[in-house]
């Protein structure tokens, strides 16, 4: 079966900085895709090649087989949410929509019929006459995803966007997301945040421009060939320091009052009898994908090295 978007050897280069480094991926139709990695890791760089906003140094892109860089027919069925502000921020709901409607060619009913559910889904219908500039973070976030599903797409990409809003307009955007995907659009979203990652069909791992990892989150979070500690210690923030330069701990992250850590595969004992000296102790836990993200980069850096 033909893939929806393909990436093959995908680079690019600023100067002497390489943003992506030879991505390979492909999607299904109807698939939901995270792609996960920190601020630099080469996200948006991506998006922007497959929206052929930039023409990539080296390898292809193709979107339901078409270069998305030269075919005009891509751009009919290609929607994008950018990162960064792009709305008219002086301009209201309904004539931002206006304006996407006549730069897709909507008639003037047609463009009716489909605010009119977008307006419905996103509850932003009260508000049509609110400036774009006078929404909170997340009826804005909202008004930017009806504008690049105004045309319809059949495949959309989002880059990072629940960035800045508040947690409840997050799980409702990730709803309206859910519910396109159902519809049978295929979806590529950028993150930076491991509990959005999760609810992925699949992701890929991104660090430095390369695909570290790719699976569906569950089954990459059961293959960590390591063991997943939670450490207590009266000693706090002082016993932390200490275990975070402890050679068999490939990753730490603090958890509230408490420190997790994932210990190299058969070294738990060592890493007690260090602990015991400072007491501390070690309580199994279930791994999350935050600890199998900073494992998989820290296996990335040791091979790198």
């Amino acid at each position: 079966m033909n893939a929806t978007v393909l990436l093959e050897g995908l680079v690019r280069r600023f100067g002497k900085t390489t943003a992506v480094d030879g991505i390979d991926l492909e999607l299904s139709h109807g698939e939901l895709f995270g792609l996960v990695g920190p601020d630099g890791a080469g996200k948006t760089t991506t998006v922007r090649m497959l929206a052929g906003l930039i023409a990539p140094d080296g390898g292809r892109v193709r979107v339901l087989g078409e270069d998305p860089l030269t075919s005009a027919s891509v751009r009919d069925v290609l929607g994008l949410m950018p990162q960064e502000y792009s709305l008219y921020l002086d301009l209201s709901i309904r004539e931002n929509l206006q304006f996407f409607g006549r730069l897709y060619g909507l008639g003037r009913a047609e463009w009716a019929r489909r605010v009119e559910r977008l307006m419905r889904i996103t509850r932003l219908e009260p508000f049509m006459d609110r400036r774009a500039g006078a929404l909170s973070g997340g009826m804005y976030k909202k008004l930017a995803l009806s504008c690049a599903l105004l045309h319809e797409p059949k495949v959309l990409l989002l880059d990072e966007p629940t960035n800045g809003v508040d947690p409840v307009s997050r799980r409702e955007l990730w709803d309206l997301i859910h519910e396109f995907v159902q519809g049978g659009m295929t979806v590529l979203v950028c993150t930076p945040y491991m509990d959005e990652a999760e609810r992925c069909h699949r992701v890929g791992l991104l660090h430095r421009g390369r695909l570290i990892a790719t699976g569906e989150p569950a089954a990459l979070i059961r293959d960590i060939e390591h063991e997943t500690y939670t450490v207590h210690a009266g000693a706090g923030a002082e016993l932390f320091d200490e275990v975070f330069a402890f050679e068999d701990v490939l990753a730490a992250s603090p958890a509230g009052s408490e420190l997790r850590i994932v210990v190299r595969g058969g070294r738990a004992s060592e890493v007690q009898r260090r602990l015991d000296a400072l007491g501390g102790r070690l309580e199994a836990c279930e791994p999350t994908f935050e600890d199998l993200f900073l494992v998989r980069i820290k296996d990335a850096e040791g091979m790198a090295a």
